[in-house]
């Protein structure tokens, strides 16, 4: 494979091995930035939803069939560690044929340079490198220096390659807590700061913060829509918002108006999830077959939220 030789032969055998061909991998890669291209020129955003287990991914894919919108789903570090980098892939792509669905897939939060390129090496469409989250004192020329490393490697496949400048808050479970949004805004992106960060790095996707958390808390997450709008004027790539779950949907309405083409969702989903499992044991304690109650009413609310998404970010509809 000529393509290959500026590699190792051992990036080179692996991407022999890959389910997919290089140009299978490069003509994916390059609808999804036709997509997001078009996404941004129409004005709505791909809903980025994890991916726990087959089941999870049932639901999305029910979802994207009846309401005909493109989607992404993602998964993280520890997702990875479970499932494994090829098997997702091979997994999506079995779903993207039986249900005829415009579906990528994204690496979310890679912690690291290594694992980012083992992604870019499965062939997903997208990549989130985040280095601050195995260091959350990352320096910002570690930060820049190793979201350039994945960029360049991501020119192989063409990849989209997804960073920010500093560690994003919060985490994808049920939080107690109130949200201290004076400590928040500390971190809160600018749009000097985020033009610098994209200017050095070269990177296709800008991760906004601007009241966005991981997570679901007591009370409703508030988005800085006017800082979205300034950061949105100073840069020229596209602009995700993390940490989506338990925000209203009118500050989500507002943001693809402004221009986010990326919004993740994930403890809404495990939220959804895990209730209705529990109600659903509860109620079949006979039952010893799980899976049984997983595919019911456990998918149907996963599903149930994802349409609900998918409706609020203006991508009903939008698939070509």
């Amino acid at each position: 494979m000529a393509d290959a030789l500026t590699y190792s032969d051992d990036k080179a055998r692996r991407r022999s091995l890959m389910p997919l061909t290089l140009k299978q991998v490069r003509d994916n890669c390059q609808k999804a930035r036709a997509s997001m291209q078009r996404a941004r020129d129409e004005h709505w955003a791909f809903g980025a939803f994890n991916l726990d287990d087959e089941q999870t991914l049932k639901a999305v894919a029910r979802a994207a069939q009846k309401k005909q919108a493109p989607v992404l789903v993602e998964v993280s570090q520890g997702e990875v560690d479970d499932l494994g980098l090829d098997n997702v892939r091979d997994m999506v792509d079995n779903f993207k044929i039986d249900y005829a669905l415009e579906i990528y897939v994204n690496l979310d939060h890679s912690p690291s340079v290594e694992n980012a390129i083992k992604g870019i090496d499965a062939g997903f469409e997208f990549i989130h490198i985040d280095v601050s989250q195995a260091n959350h004192d990352a320096s910002d020329e570690e930060i820049v220096a190793a979201t350039k490393q994945v960029v360049e490697y991501a020119k192989f496949t063409g990849a989209l390659v997804e960073a920010e400048p500093h560690y994003f808050a919060g985490s994808s479970t049920l939080h107690t807590e109130q949200i201290d949004y004076e400590e928040i805004k500390k971190t809160f992106s600018t749009p000097a700061g985020a033009k610098s960060f994209v200017d050095a790095t070269g990177i296709d996707t800008f991760a906004a913060a601007v009241g966005n958390l991981h997570g679901k808390y007591p009370v409703p997450k508030v988005l800085d829509l006017e800082l979205l709008q300034q950061i949105r004027n100073a840069i020229d790539c596209n602009i995700s918002l993390h940490g989506g779950s338990d925000t209203p949907g009118h500050y989500f309405v507002s943001a693809v108006e402004i221009g986010v083409t990326k919004i993740n969702i994930n403890s809404d989903m495990r939220y959804a999830y895990r209730t209705t499992l529990e109600k659903v044991l509860k109620e079949n304690p006979d039952e010893y077959s799980v899976a049984k109650l997983i595919s019911g009413e456990v998918v149907d609310a996963v599903q149930a939220v994802v349409e609900s998404k998918l409706d609020t970010f203006n991508s009903s509809g939008k698939v070509v």
